[in-house]
């Protein structure tokens, strides 16, 4: 199986997507309508997120093993240590060896119900995402990837913290990281030089969520942590009653937060899908990171 870090290596940039487990019958076949549709687009790798608490475990095991055994793509499987003893966690993690999955997205996770609530550990689990990461390290030949945060973790006291935990994550064992949305390529290039001045080097892309309804915009300023800036909600909101000129705008703001990433130098992409497949086949095909291959 591919590692997630060999797909990083080419000479060009590259994307990937990100999907979450479906919930039933009708969900799995519109999962499965995206995950063939953008497979033809050959990402470099695949992910599929994993829900707290074990909601959607199964879930994401069920469908990451028919990825890595139907389909051409390079998958990776979310883990997080919420409400999970280490011994579930080693067997979920023997669950994802089993089935070929090579790449993990280690997570701490965030509380259930509140992701700015108290953090409390399983009394037999695991408090911090490098132990985590440390874990899954020491059970087989996994490449590890972790998230990032642009505007800081919302329990760090402040950037400086923020940056050492995350280069604390590396030095456990993670060769990659995600950061999560934010709305600026500059909010990104300036986490991306706080690690390198932290003396690492490890690969960062940047989360990218395609802004097509008002909801995705509401769901980004959400999970960002942060206030959109007033020129995004002042070339977004009026648009909010039309929805044609809403997505046409949202994808040009987007595009163009891409190709300033892209122009850093930045080796992929990680988009969001929402389970669908047409925004982000647009954006790619804009960008000019479908491969050679995959467009013919």
């Amino acid at each position: 199986m591919t590692s997630v870090i060999e797909r990083l290596q080419g000479h060009t940039p590259v994307f990937s997507v990100e999907f979450f487990p479906p919930r039933d019958e009708a969900d799995e076949a519109v999962l499965w309508r995206a995950i063939r549709e953008l497979e033809q687009l050959d990402p470099a790798y695949m992910s599929i997120t994993y829900g707290a608490g074990g909601s959607s475990r199964d879930g994401t095991i069920r469908s990451i093993a028919r990825v890595a055994t139907e389909t051409t793509l390079v998958p990776m499987a979310h883990l997080t240590a919420v409400n999970h003893s280490v011994a579930e966690l080693r067997n979920v993690i023997g669950w994802y060896a089993a089935v070929g999955v090579r790449n993990i997205l280690a997570l701490r996770g965030d509380p259930p119900g509140d992701p700015y609530g108290e953090w409390v550990p399983h009394p037999e689990g695991l408090t911090y995402a490098e132990e985590l990461v440390a874990l899954v390290r020491s059970l087989g030949d996994f490449c590890v990837g972790v998230s990032a945060f642009p505007y800081g973790h919302p329990r760090s006291r402040d950037l400086a913290t923020d940056t050492m935990h995350l280069v604390r994550k590396f030095r456990a064992g993670a060769d990659f990281g995600i950061a999560q949305l934010f709305f600026e390529a500059e909010d990104f290039l300036r986490l991306r030089d706080r690690v390198a001045a932290a003396g690492c080097d490890k690969p960062l892309l940047p989360g990218i969520m395609p802004l097509t309804t008002p909801r995705t915009l509401a769901k980004t300023i959400e999970l960002s942590g942060a206030k959109a800036p007033r020129s995004l909600l002042d070339r977004l909101e009026p648009l909010s009653g039309d929805a044609k000129a809403f997505r046409a705008e949202g994808l040009d703001a987007v595009t163009e937060l891409c190709d300033r990433l892209l122009a850093e130098g930045v080796p992929a992409l990680h988009f969001y899908t929402f389970n669908r497949s047409k925004a982000t086949r647009e954006l790619v095909g804009r960008l000019g990171l479908i491969p050679a291959r995959a467009s013919r």
